[in-house]
């Protein structure tokens, strides 16, 4: 016979009895139906079910209360805990003891004192462009020390002399002080324009 004959399919095996699970009865008191459907103890007692059969489940689940015993101020207090996940908060800027909340201002994207407290002991970023300088307090950004690179300056520079620096390239490159020649202008356009960017950003 082969092994993929079709009366293989028609054979039934009687299951053992021994073998299968054991019914679970009801807990509702005096019945003796299956009790295949589980049903929430109660309140502080997550996770443990009662098993009743599919009506005494219905008849459970319609008288259920989960707040069942607690006062309405308990309740309330209850539900905005829930908002949370039932875990500890306190005011925004403190911690849970009441105390200000650290500032991490120092260790942000673009303020001097992060970069001098992580150092650069071998020198990796001081030789590129992206590197940001400090200047009195504050960060060069990329841009800005570039717009410093154009006019001569370093981020050391004050205000006052951002703008002498600035006027003297201006009279340097401007064609009526070259005598109309114009090969100076792009030059021109060049300090025009970080100047520019410099007073935006606050340096003079």
């Amino acid at each position: 016979m082969k092994l993929n004959s079709k009366y293989f399919e028609k054979i039934r095996i009687r299951p053992d009895p021994s073998t299968q699970p054991r019914q679970r009865p009801c807990q509702w008191d005096g019945c003796d139906g299956e009790g295949a459907y589980r049903a929430p103890v109660g309140r502080e007692r997550e996770g443990e079910y009662f098993f009743f059969c599919f009506d005494h489940v219905r008849e459970y689940n319609k008288n259920y209360n989960y707040f069942s015993g607690l006062k309405d101020s308990e309740i309330a207090r209850f539900q905005k805990e829930a908002l949370t996940g039932h875990r500890p908060t306190w005011k925004f800027g403190s911690n849970a003891g009441g105390q200000a909340a650290p500032d991490f201002a120092p260790f942000r994207s673009g303020n001097a004192g992060h970069f001098r407290r992580i150092g650069d002991p071998f020198n990796l970023f001081s030789n590129h462009g992206y590197y940001q300088q400090a200047r009195a307090g504050r960060m060069v950004k990329p841009l800005e020390a570039k717009a410093l690179e154009t006019l001569g300056l370093d981020a050391k520079a004050t205000g006052a002399e951002i703008k002498a620096r600035y006027k003297q390239l201006v009279k340097l490159h401007h064609p009526d002080a070259n005598g109309g020649d114009r090969r100076s202008e792009a030059r021109l356009r060049d300090v025009l324009q970080a100047y520019r960017l410099l007073k935006q950003s606050g340096y003079c």
